[in-house]
C-alpha cells in the first residue's frame, strides 16, 4: 500500500537533521571500552522476520534473442543472513549471546538459513518451522550493478498453532535475556498478539526493548525503550499530523508511540534522538565512504540493544550505534562490525573526548 508522504513533514525533518544544534557528546575512550567489554557478556533476544539473502553474480556479454533483456552468465552465488537473522549476526559480532525467534519454511532456503545461523553461533532452539516458504531475496548482479531482485515470500500474519508456538518461544527467549529486539519486516512473525506477549515479558523483567518498526504495527509497541524508524516510515505513519519543526510536536509523537525514546535514522544526515519531553539531540553522520547501505539499520539495532544491555544511556547507545553504522556502510552487503573495528575507527578518527 502506497502512503502519501506530506512534503512539509520531510522538509521539517530535513531542517532538524541540519540545524538541530545539540550534538550527542562522544563517550570517553574508557567508557567506550567498558561498554564494549560488558556487551560481550550480555544475552540478547531477537524476535522477528529472518530472511535469506542470495546474491547471484555473473557477466553480461549479450542481450537475449528471446526478449530485450541481458543474459547473465552466473559466476558465483553468495548467501547472507537478512532481516532479523542479520541483526542476530551483528549481536554475535559484539561477542554477546543471541537467541533468535523466527519462522522458517521446511524448504531448502530454510535449511540453509538454519545452518548459517548455527555457523554464526546464533542460538536457534526458538526458531520455528512453519508451513510456508522461507523469505528469500535473490539479487542478480553484474559488474556490481543490481539488475533484478526476486522475492519469494508469504507475508500474511502467522495464525493458529504456528503463532502460538512462536509466542511460547518468545517468552522462553526473553526469560534469560538482558535486552529484547523486535525486528519487524511485515513478513508475518510480529503479529499483535506476539508483540504484546514480548513487550509484557520484557517489561516484567525490566530489560530494555529496541524496536525496528514497519508500517503495519507502527503504533503497537507501547513500552519500547528505543523506537527506531527511518524518516520515511515515520512520515508515512504520522501523516501530516507531525510538524517536525516544533519540539512539542516531536514530544507528542514519542508519547503517542509509547516509547521512552524515538531514534530517527536520517541516512546521510546521521540520527536524531528525541525523549518524552521532546528534547532533541543529534548524532552526526560518520560515514567517510558509503559503499553499500544494505544492512546498516540492522547493525544500528544490534548495537543499540547490546549497549543498553551493558548499561549505556540512550544517548551513548545512539552515539555508538551511529559510529557502527558509519563503518558498516563502508563494507559490501549486509556486514557486521566488531568491537575491535569500532575502537580502531574511533581511535583513527579521534571521535572521542579525553
Amino acid at each position: 500500500m502506497a502512503v502519501a508522504t506530506p512534503s512539509s513533514t520531510l522538509t521539517a525533518l530535513d531542517k532538524i537533521s541540519r540545524f538541530s544544534a545539540t550534538m550527542i557528546p562522544a563517550p570517553s575512550r574508557g567508557r567506550l571500552v567498558e561498554l564494549l567489554k560488558r556487551a560481550a557478556g550480555q544475552r540478547i533476544a531477537v524476535i522477528g522476520d529472518a530472511m535469506l539473502d542470495v546474491y547471484v553474480s555473473g557477466d553480461v556479454e549479450r542481450i537475449s534473442p528471446e526478449a530485450p533483456v541481458p543474459v547473465v552468465r552466473v559466476k558465483k552465488r553468495d548467501y547472507a543472513l537478512g532481516g532479523a537473522a542479520n541483526v542476530a549476526q551483528n549481536v554475535r559480532a559484539l561477542g554477546a549471546e543471541c537467541t533468535l525467534v523466527a519462522a522458517l519454511g521446511a524448504d531448502s532456503g530454510g535449511g540453509r538459513l538454519r545452518s548459517m545461523l548455527g555457523a554464526a553461533g546464533i542460538l536457534t532452539h526458538q526458531v520455528a518451522t512453519v508451513g510456508r516458504v522461507t523469505t528469500q531475496k535473490t539479487r542478480i548482479v553484474a559488474r556490481s550493478q543490481q539488475l533484478l531482485r526476486i522475492d519469494e515470500e508469504e507475508d500474511s500474519p502467522l495464525t493458529g498453532a504456528e503463532i502460538g508456538q512462536l509466542i511460547d518461544n518468545t517468552r522462553a527467549a526473553i526469560d534469560g535475556a538482558d535486552a529484547l529486539v523486535l525486528e519487524d519486516y511485515n513478513k508475518g512473525v510480529l503479529t499483535e498478539a506476539l508483540i504484546d506477549a514480548g513487550l509484557k515479558a520484557a517489561m516484567a523483567r525490566g530489560i530494555p526493548i529496541v524496536v525496528d518498526p514497519k508500517f503495519r504495527h507502527f503504533f503497537h509497541f507501547q513500552g519500547a525503550t528505543i523506537f527506531k524508524p527511518n524518516r520515511r516510515e515515520l512520515a508515512a505513519a504520522m501523516g501530516a499530523e507531525v510538524d517536525m519543526e516544533h519540539h512539542d510536536a516531536l514530544a507528542h509523537t514519542v508519547r503517542r508511540l509509547g516509547a521512552k525514546y524515538l531514534l530517527l535514522t536520517l541516512g546521510e544526515h546521521g540520527m536524531v534522538l528525541v525523549d518524552e519531553a521532546g528534547a532533541i539531540t543529534r548524532a552526526p553522520t560518520v560515514a567517510r565512504e558509503v559503499f553499500d547501505v544494505v544492512g546498516a539499520g540492522d547493525t544500528v539495532t544490534a548495537y543499540l540493544a547490546c549497549m543498553l544491555a551493558s548499561g549505556a544511556s540512550a544517548a551513548e547507545a545512539a552515539y555508538i550505534s551511529n559510529v557502527a553504522a558509519g563503518i558498516e556502510v563502508g563494507k559490501l552487503g549486509a556486514a557486521t562490525v566488531s568491537s575491535d573495528e569500532l575502537l580502531e575507527y574511533v581511535d583513527t578518527h579521534a571521535l572521542h573526548h579525553h
